[in-house]
């Protein structure tokens, strides 16, 4: 995987163009580890998707919510990243999420959108949803924009 598509800041490139030559790929090692899949980015959106199945199951059975904050910090993420000009970077520096079901075997989506993009704080939010639409969980994100030095490295 080259760094530049493995979500690494600082670049010479802008996000929106790093994104979209990832799209259809899994861009980044959690999502190796997870098992999502970057199914649409475009500026300001991404949609991550996951077959839910017993490796991503909680103790009763149902996927476990870190999984659910997974793919909705990463839609966000993306979809944020996605805004950034060449040589910015971003961090989160908060994240809430809302459960409205319980899901055992599902195909989810997961849609980042940014709500808004300031010149050093964005808002993004996200719904997750299931192949019938059915609402799953709905998430929130505020990131912080990294220039210059504070980029490097991220």
């Amino acid at each position: 995987m080259a760094e530049e598509t493995a979500g690494r800041g600082g670049s010479e490139r802008g996000g929106a163009e790093m994104m979209r030559s990832a799209s259809g790929r899994r861009v980044m090692p959690v999502a190796e580890l997870i098992g999502f899949e970057l199914a649409e980015v475009g500026e300001g959106r991404a949609i991550v998707t996951l077959e839910t199945g017993p490796q991503h199951t909680n103790p009763m059975g149902t996927t476990h919510g870190g999984i659910l904050c997974d793919i909705a910090d990463s839609a966000m993420g993306i979809a944020f990243h996605s805004t950034l000009s060449p040589g910015e970077s971003f961090t989160t520096v908060e994240l809430k999420i809302n459960f409205f079901r319980p899901v055992w075997k599902a195909q989810l989506r997961a849609e980042g959108k940014v709500v808004r993009r300031g010149k050093t704080v964005g808002y993004v939010e996200c719904e997750v949803s299931d192949e019938n639409g059915r609402a799953i969980a709905k998430a929130s994100s505020t990131c912080l924009v990294l220039r210059g030095t504070d980029a490097k490295g991220r």
